[in-house]
């Protein structure tokens, strides 16, 4: 696959907001787009935890993906971050088309 989807959480909209700027303007991803008021609940360090998260969609090439974990783990709050590719099967020609220019 080409492209990819990137899943990223971060704690707030603020945070997610300048990870996506850094990520755009260095050209590693295209566009991430931010969803707020996402509830993760999840295990970490033996107990089961509750946490409000945004969540950032990032499309990217895959030539792009590692320079972009990269910059996420340097970037981000957490010492654990969620930095998940999902490869991109289909979708608009035109779409595609932009992702890879």
């Amino acid at each position: 696959m080409e492209f990819y989807v990137v899943l990223i959480t971060a704690p707030d909209e603020q945070s997610a907001r300048e990870m996506a700027m850094r990520l755009v303007e260095e050209g590693l991803a295209k566009c991430v787009n931010i969803i707020n008021n996402v509830t993760s609940i999840f295990s970490w360090e033996g107990k089961i935890e509750t946490s409000p998260e945004v969540l950032m969609i990032a499309k990217t090439r895959r030539d792009k993906f590692q320079s972009l974990k990269e910059r996420v783990i340097g970037l981000h709050s957490y010492s654990v971050a969620e930095v998940i590719a999902l490869p991109i099967v289909e979708g608009s020609e035109a779409y595609l088309s932009w992702l890879r220019s």
